[in-house]
């Protein structure tokens, strides 16, 4: 699924990538091709994970992981970090979900059960303010619900904000608040993939599924 979603990012690209399973996109760029990663904690030109051993604690991303910098990387304050992204200036923003619905509304930061997270963070500003939102995620939760929905049921990180969905199963485009499947997994059929998401999905004409 990373390895998808890196194809996808355009060559001299400004990105923004979720905690847990965006931040695999990462290892999968191609080679040759270009790609400026920031963190809203205040980095520009973020590196990849350091070695063990060679951590500098105070060089970390939004998740509190170790990065390293790479030559020409910039720090700023917090609050420039995210009048560059309310600005438009991120091109994509990679995030995880919990739910997603037929129209691209997004809910990734809470359950809505007592105790959950309290506050939705940095996500509801990087939906509103990224042109190009990319979500990664399973299919399915674990105990078989389906993630793509008719409508979220979880607090919302923002709505009509997502453009395309890989999961485990297929890539899905978002287009006019319809889900159109761009590329089924292998041994994915259709029909399979209708029976495990709740929303209606519609076959992209000019791909062979």
């Amino acid at each position: 699924m990373a390895q998808k979603v890196a194809m996808d990012i355009h060559d001299g690209a400004y990105v923004n990538l979720g905690i847990g399973m965006p931040e695999l996109v990462a290892d999968f760029i191609p080679e040759g091709r270009e790609v400026i990663y920031h963190t809203e904690n205040g980095l520009l030109g973020m590196g990849k994970a350091p070695q063990p051993g060679c951590e500098d604690p105070e060089l970390i991303n939004a998740g509190k992981k170790c990065v390293t910098a790479i030559p020409g990387a910039c720090y700023f304050h917090h609050a420039d970090s995210f009048t560059m992204i309310r600005g438009g200036h991120i091109d994509v923003c990679v995030l995880g979900a919990l739910q997603i619905s037929e129209e691209g509304d997004l809910a990734n930061w809470s359950t809505g059960e007592p105790g959950a997270v309290p506050a939705v963070g940095g996500a509801m500003d990087l939906v509103a303010g990224v042109q190009t939102i990319f979500v990664i995620t399973q299919h399915c939760m674990k105990n078989g619900q389906a993630k793509i929905v008719k409508q979220c049921t979880y607090p919302l990180t923002g709505k009509n904000v997502v453009n395309r969905i890989y999961s485990n199963l297929a890539i899905i485009d978002v287009i006019e608040k319809k889900l159109f499947v761009r590329e089924l997994a292998r041994g994915v059929t259709f029909g399979y993939l209708q029976k495990n998401t709740d929303a209606k999905l519609f076959k992209n004409s000019g791909e062979q599924l």
